[in-house]
């Protein structure tokens, strides 16, 4: 099993910043990618970003020149920088990792956007 703790959600203004970070530990070997979803209210889940262990990243196209996603491989850390954040990139946001065949989930951090 892989565990994954969340931190950084918040309130913050239209236009503001904020910064998530989640540590995975558990049975982190084998891990293939980290990444963020995000899921609104009646909304399904979606990707934000995610990140492979060979460092290469992928972003919604809703996201893009906004956030940054980085890893830290050593510490077994995956950091979402966002910036520019609109009323709607508030969501519950869930840390993801990924396994051949598997998903693994965080609590979620909830964001709000006030405009």
């Amino acid at each position: 099993q892989v565990q994954l703790v969340e931190s950084g959600g918040g309130l913050v203004q239209a236009g503001g910043s904020l910064r998530l970070s989640c540590t995975a530990s558990g049975s982190i070997f084998n891990i293939i990618a980290m990444g963020w979803y995000r899921q609104a209210p009646g909304k399904q889940r979606e990707l934000v970003a995610d990140i492979t262990s060979g460092g290469r990243t992928n972003y919604a196209d809703s996201v893009k020149g906004r956030f940054t996603i980085s890893g830290d491989n050593a510490k077994n850390t995956v950091n979402l920088q966002m910036n520019s954040l609109k009323p709607e990139d508030a969501a519950v946001y869930y840390c993801n990792a990924e396994k051949i065949g598997r998903h693994y989930w965080g609590q979620g951090t909830q964001v709000t956007v006030s405009s």
